[in-house]
């Protein structure tokens, strides 16, 4: 299995204005800029069984401009992957409902996807790492457990992703 990890873009700031915080949306810039990274996803020729995404408008309309450039429908939203979600809770999720499928590609939040990636690749949550908004993470999974069972393949940058969108 290839699981892969997309933050959402850049969003409005915290404030009054977006409450609750899963109402709060993407700038016009992170919107912008999404596109380029999803562009650059495409180049990198890599496609997904099925887009699980954050119900968070943020992460959704992040999963929503991705599936746009790639044609595609195949996107859910699942509450496992709001910001605290536990590592335990997605794996199960993915055991669960996606077991058959061999790409996937999760759309949410720090500080749980980082976890999630650290707890996969060491077995522990606390591996210092930095996925970046439209940060984009593939790692390849023989048989998906809480714990260590990961190999990382990538960690990109939306600016490495957005210079390849910009190139195709």
């Amino acid at each position: 299995m290839n699981l892969f990890f997309l933050r959402h873009a850049k969003a409005q700031p915290r404030s009054p204005k977006w409450r609750p915080d899963s109402k709060r949306p993407l700038t016009p810039e992170g919107e912008s800029s999404m596109f380029d990274v999803a562009r650059g996803i495409k180049a990198l020729d890599v496609s997904f069984d099925v887009i699980l995404t954050s119900p968070y408008v943020r992460a959704l309309r992040t999963a929503e401009i991705l599936a746009e450039v790639y044609d595609s429908q195949k996107f859910f939203e699942t509450a496992r992957l709001v910001p605290e979600a536990g590592a335990k809770e997605i794996i199960d999720e993915l055991n669960k409902n996606s077991a058959a499928a061999g790409e996937i590609l999760l759309v949410g939040h720090e500080p749980s996807m980082s976890r999630l990636i650290s707890t996969l690749l060491t077995g522990e949550d606390g591996m210092a790492m930095e996925l970046k908004k439209a940060g984009f993470c593939k790692l390849t999974i023989q048989k998906l457990v809480l714990g260590k069972c990961a190999c990382l393949n990538w960690l990109l940058t939306p600016r490495q992703l957005a210079r390849l969108g910009k190139r195709a």
